[in-house]
């Protein structure tokens, strides 16, 4: 592999020298969307537009590494799991290349990686583009081992050309054939070593589309795919065949119209395969730039199925896989406190709302803040996600007043509806304090079209908070049979 050039050492650098906290991190027992994950050093998974494959029992989560300033290619992520709930750093698969299409400032994006059987190699694509989005074609990279190093080859070519395009999507059907799907509705078989186009199989299928994603159960192709307004959420929807080639029927949306898609943007769509039948897990991302990197967040939820019809009918804040059928909906010693709670203490210009049916207290002022002490082993936040929201800093104290963890949360929404915002690991019992910090500040962006989004205000706005505070009796149960369910 090329030496790195100074901007992957500095990412490097950053990653090694981050803050890794003494204390332990705790664990997930659930998927949480729409909050930070931390991973098992403590720091915020960092795995946007990506893809997750599994490889020997364990499960691999690629994506896209970002910072804060700007949307310049930082790499792509590597992490593993055992339950899909917790997330161990691996590496950076495909550092900042020293020159080219994926060197500093260019763009990387929408990463997928694919075992191809025929040569036993782990192949990535990627968009790869320039700041402008004005140079795009779809790049790959190969390893001989799922966690890389991968090597950068460039342009995946289609008739000995590169295919310039960008929202890419990979698909690997039951036959073990290999698939790019790019936005716009076109879909292209791989050759047999997955390093090459062999040919065209649908063009054009949805002119205004992005983001596609594609599965495939009981001999029907589901398409996913997002209408283009950049960053912004917005209503995603689908097509069925049972052939690649169609025809393909469109059905509209899949979640509740006005619901933005659960206020996310389609990624990828991962097939849990259970014991007894599999799960079809939706992947989005909540997009949050500026802030990419510290407050951009992740919505995995459940597909529900019949036939050619799918469904995200409701929003699970949390759900379990493979886990105990017989479960409360509410962990043991956990309690929920309104914004009124007199644990928590507000200092600066904090306000009650003024509608009766959302009873919050809001600020929008620069460094006001809030907190609340909790002796116990996990803490939630949840807030009003709003039109006029901004960022919030968040931090979690032990009793020794060290940071344990620390994340930016982004209470934007193109709608108004309370959602959970920060979700603790279970952490060993102690006294910790919980402090939200009002940032004064909010996303924006504009697209190519010049079109601009985004939030129009700074506030933070309290729903309430959950604490978990287990008295010294409290044993769960513990049972076998294994099923999905939401909490």
């Amino acid at each position: 592999m090329k030496s790195l050039n100074w901007l992957a050492f500095a990412l490097l650098f950053f990653i090694s020298s981050y803050p890794t906290y003494s204390q332990p991190h705790g664990s997930y027992h659930a998927i949480y969307s729409g909050t930070p994950w931390f991973d098992d050093h403590g720091n915020i998974v960092s795995a946007h537009g990506g893809c997750i494959i599994k490889d020997n029992g364990r499960y691999y989560f690629f994506g896209e590494i970002h910072n804060d300033t700007t949307n310049a290619f930082s790499g792509f992520s590597c992490y593993s799991s055992t339950d899909l709930y917790n997330w161990k750093f691996e590496n950076i698969a495909l550092p900042v290349q020293d020159t080219g299409k994926l060197g500093a400032n260019r763009v990387g994006e929408r990463v997928k990686v694919m075992k191809c059987p025929a040569t036993g190699k782990y192949v990535m694509y990627m968009h790869a583009d320039n700041l402008a989005y004005k140079d795009q074609y779809i790049g790959y990279a190969t390893a001989k081992t799922i966690t890389g190093p991968y090597k950068f080859h460039g342009p995946l070519l289609f008739k000995g050309k590169p295919v310039k395009k960008w929202d890419i999507g990979a698909f690997q059907d039951s036959d073990s054939s290999g698939y790019i799907l790019v936005h716009g509705g076109d879909i292209y078989k791989l050759s047999d070593n997955y390093t090459s186009i062999a040919k065209q199989v649908l063009k054009n299928m949805s002119p205004d589309s992005e983001s596609p994603a594609m599965f495939k159960k009981g001999g029907i192709y589901y398409w996913l795919g997002s209408h283009r307004t950049s960053w912004e959420r917005n209503d995603n929807f689908y097509y069925t065949a049972t052939s690649l080639k169609g025809p393909w029927v469109a059905h509209g949306n899949f979640a509740p119209k006005g619901t933005l898609t659960w206020d996310s943007q389609t990624t990828y769509v991962f097939p849990v395969i259970g014991p007894k039948d599999t799960t079809f897990m939706f992947m989005g991302d909540r997009w949050s730039y500026p802030r990419q990197a510290s407050a951009a967040t992740y919505v995995w939820q459940p597909i529900s199925i019949s036939g050619e019809s799918i469904t995200i009918s409701k929003y699970k804040t949390a759900w379990q896989i493979n886990l105990p059928s017989r479960t409360k909906t509410a962990a043991p010693g956990q309690k929920f406190l309104p914004n009124t709670d007199k644990r928590i203490s507000y200092f600066g210009n904090w306000q009650p709302s003024k509608d009766t049916t959302i009873r919050v207290k809001s600020s929008d002022t620069k460094n006001d803040s809030c907190s609340i002490k909790f002796s116990g082993t996990q803490i939630g936040l949840y807030c009003l996600a709003q039109p006029t929201g901004g960022y919030a800093q968040v931090k979690l104290r032990d009793s020794k007043g060290e940071t344990i963890l620390s994340c930016i949360i982004d209470t934007y929404c193109n709608y108004t509806a309370p959602m959970l915002k920060f979700m603790s690991p279970v952490l060993p019992k102690d006294t910790y304090t919980l402090t939200v910090y009002v940032m004064g500040e909010h996303g924006n962006w504009s697209d190519k079209r010049k079109s601009t989004y985004g939030s129009k205000g700074n506030f933070i706005a309290i729903d309430k908070i959950m604490v978990n505070e287990p008295s010294a009796q409290t044993h769960p149960k513990r049972h076998h049979k294994r099923t999905i369910r939401g909490i």
